[in-house]
């Protein structure tokens, strides 16, 4: 990458090196960013940069900064562009999409603000929003002058709201979102103007959309009324479009957001099994402690309930007729089906752990059990596997879970998988009930066979050569042995094996 000297907003910012990769799959390579931002944001712009093989942020910053403040020099528009955009990136308050990083800008590049950073204690920084804005839209134009359309948007709309203490499923939270997203879109519309007498244009007349009554931040209504009159008097824009919600996770993960976009939040735990931010704050705005949310959430009260079915959809539609580029669309919620019979575990429950190790892998099972000793969760961790195959078998636990406590029975899982067969596979050390194991899968099946049904009869695992591994459980040997004249296992042909 080439050097590029690093602008003065960088300076007295302590830096970190990181040693990032875009995907678990990808080589790793340095990544010198702002100590705060972390892990993830280091590993979003080796996402966002995935030709480079060294990163210092703000040489790669200045790298697509630089051309655009000498294109807006010699336009005579300003001579701060280039330490504003340098500003503007390393307060993490916003960034243009990945092409713009990479100086190959498309036909609709895009600006995203991190939308939560402008709010602090209630209060909006609307000067600081409107600068920006204009900001973003002069960056734009002047990295794509051919561009006619523009999609800039704002990312952790949750996290806002979180803030603000809003419900997100709340017609408050969605008039309070139409009424930022329409002061975003009116201040872009007055910068595009004022730009259209810089180059050829048609001109685009500004379309005011409909506000709600009130928002959640006082005054904000009243703003976005004097700031679409303005637009209305600037006239005609240089873009047709200039709002947009485009998928660039890499360009929000940089910036520090939890939840993409204008989505709701999911989960209350990052992939470090921590409390997320929003949950941080979520508990801080209701005096509740780790601690004493920790005794809540065990005495079974839910602390952060998920957000009702339609909410993500709702948020969508609201927001629509203001945007130009859109996600998909949620999917709408089936409200004629069953409600659910889920049957939930007790908060505090018991089970077992077994600690084994199969074919030489430690393998840690643990088990959740209802008040009458029926088994309602599974938990399979595993000690040295790829990030790839411990993710599955998380999934795979949870998928069982949910199975189990909407009343499968273990005995079709016990069915389903016992015999399957993949590495590891092998001698089973720790558990004395099950010697031997063709998989993982197979071990965990034999061994909630053996406590939960009394299944002591299942055929032995036949460990056979390579050449039957991942064959599945097509060919496994029946479980009960009066299934078949035969009461031995049935054994599955050796495949033909050529040999020089």
């Amino acid at each position: 990458m080439a050097q590029i000297k690093a602008e003065k907003p960088w300076h007295g910012i302590k830096q970190a090196a990181f040693a990032a990769a875009a995907d678990p799959d990808s080589p790793q390579l340095t990544v010198k960013l702002p100590a705060s931002w972390g892990q993830a944001a280091a590993d979003a712009l080796a996402a966002i940069l995935p030709e480079a093989r060294r990163i210092d942020i703000a040489e790669a910053a200045g790298a697509w900064i630089a051309p655009i403040a000498a294109r807006g020099a010699a336009a005579n528009l300003s001579d701060e562009i280039g330490d504003a955009l340098h500003a503007l990136v390393a307060a993490r308050r916003g960034s243009p999409s990945a092409d713009i990083w990479r100086n190959r800008p498309g036909h609709a590049p895009g600006f995203t603000f991190n939308i939560a950073a402008y709010l602090a204690e209630g209060v909006l920084d609307l000067g600081s929003l409107a600068a920006d804005t204009r900001l973003a839209v002069t960056a734009l134009t002047l990295a794509a002058p051919g561009a006619h359309r523009l999609a800039i948007g704002f990312t952790d709309l949750n996290l806002f709201l979180t803030r603000l203490g809003l419900d997100y499923g709340s017609q408050t939270a969605r008039d309070t979102a139409v009424a930022l997203t329409a002061f975003i879109g009116a201040q872009a519309h007055t910068a595009s103007a004022a730009l259209r007498a810089h180059g050829i244009a048609t001109g685009y007349p500004f379309i005011a959309p409909a506000l709600p009554e009130q928002a959640a931040i006082p005054g904000l209504i009243a703003a976005v009324r004097a700031v679409q009159e303005d637009a209305a008097q600037a006239g005609p824009a240089r873009h047709e479009a200039l709002l947009g919600f485009t998928a660039e996770p890499a360009v929000e993960a940089l910036l520090g957001a939890e939840v993409c976009n204008f989505a709701p939040a999911l989960s209350p735990v990052n992939a470090e099994g921590e409390l997320t931010l929003w949950a941080q704050e979520s508990l801080a705005a209701r005096g509740l402690n780790p601690a004493t949310a920790l005794a809540r959430q065990l005495s079974g009260e839910a602390l952060f309930p998920a957000p009702r079915a339609g909410a993500h959809l709702a948020m969508h539609d609201a927001l629509a007729p203001l945007a130009a580029a859109m996600p998909a669309r949620p999917a709408q919620p089936m409200e004629a089906q069953q409600p659910s019979t889920r049957r939930a575990l007790p908060a505090r429950r018991s089970g077992y752990t077994q600690k084994v190790s199969v074919g030489g892998h430690k393998l840690f099972l643990s088990t959740g059990e209802y008040e009458n000793g029926k088994i309602g969760e599974i938990f399979v961790a595993l000690h040295k596997e790829g990030s790839a195959f411990r993710g599955l078998m998380d999934a795979f636990a949870i998928a069982v879970s949910i199975g189990l406590q909407h009343g499968v029975g273990l005995e079709d899982y016990v069915e389903a998988f016992t015999f399957t067969r993949f590495g590891p596979a092998g001698v089973v050390e720790g558990d004395p009930a099950v010697p031997a194991a063709t998989s993982m899968l197979d071990y965990v099946f034999r061994n909630l066979a053996v406590n939960y049904l009394g299944r002591t009869n299942l055929a032995p695992a036949t460990l056979e050569s390579a050449d039957t591994v991942g064959e599945g459980a097509a060919e496994r040997a029946p479980l009960l042995p009066l299934d078949l004249p035969d009461p031995a296992p049935r054994e599955r042909r050796k495949a033909l094996k050529l040999v020089s």
